[in-house]
């Protein structure tokens, strides 16, 4: 006969060996063996996830460019002292938001200083053009603002919306939990324990889907913010030499 001891310590000895002997993958199992309206919620935030990252890493490597080249074609603008020649190196640089800028500037220049000649008539083109001139500069930074911020909305809605749906995926594991309890009138951990585990990985997910885009959200927001008043500086001071250069003529 085998003494009580004995007997509990080979139990206690079976159960840690069984238990080291399972495979360290149990999560890929759990949602596997989790219901469709749980792997459905899993599967949105695993895409809205990767998406986000997607968007991030393009987002990040464009906003670099796009700082990089702006600053390349402020220093050949300013260094510059004629318009023409900084439009033609304009064109041989990289996408720039500011120099996108310039070309659109430089063009509705360029159809203002083909008006006619006569001074009433010039002067009346010359108010008309720096009025289109104006609108002209603006609409070209609304338009680059506008490509600079694109997807940047699928961040925020990432961030807004993924613990919410993993929420969701929490809730629907909760109540199936309790779903078995009552069905079986147990509540031992054999019982609940999957639908806690399945309501607990949507929640990870959820979580882990919303702080990175939210994050590269408002850090790409304040890059674009930047940008966006390199443009309208650059825009200001476009106007202002192009009014002290028709104010002297």
């Amino acid at each position: 006969m085998i003494p009580a001891g004995t007997e509990t310590m080979q139990i206690y000895l079976a159960t840690v060996a069984s238990v080291e002997g399972e495979p360290e993958a149990k999560i890929m199992d759990l949602i596997l063996q989790a219901d469709v309206v749980v792997q459905f919620v899993l599967l949105v935030l695993v895409f809205m996830s990767l998406a986000s990252w997607v968007i991030i890493f393009n987002k990040m490597m464009m906003l670099r460019r796009a700082t990089r080249n702006s600053q390349s074609f402020l220093d050949l603008f300013w260094k510059s002292r004629r318009l023409d020649q900084v439009y033609e190196r304009a064109d041989r640089m990289g996408p720039s938001p500011v120099g996108a800028v310039f070309k659109a500037g430089y063009v509705e220049l360029s159809k203002l200083t083909n008006k006619d000649k006569d001074d009433q008539v010039g002067e009346i083109a010359a108010v008309a053009g720096e009025e289109n001139l104006t609108r002209s500069l603006r609409r070209a930074v609304t338009v680059e603002r506008t490509n600079l911020e694109r997807m940047t909305t699928f961040l925020a809605t990432t961030g807004s919306t993924a613990p919410f749906i993993g929420l969701f995926g929490t809730v629907w594991g909760i109540l199936r939990a309790f779903q078995k309890i009552g069905l079986t009138g147990q509540a031992s951990l054999s019982v609940v324990g999957p639908d806690i585990a399945h309501a607990l990985i949507a929640t990870a997910i959820g979580l882990a889907a919303a702080i990175p885009a939210v994050m590269a959200y408002n850090y790409f927001n304040s890059r674009i913010r930047v940008l966006t008043d390199e443009m309208s500086n650059f825009s200001s001071d476009f106007l202002n030499i192009v009014k002290r250069h028709f104010g002297n003529r």
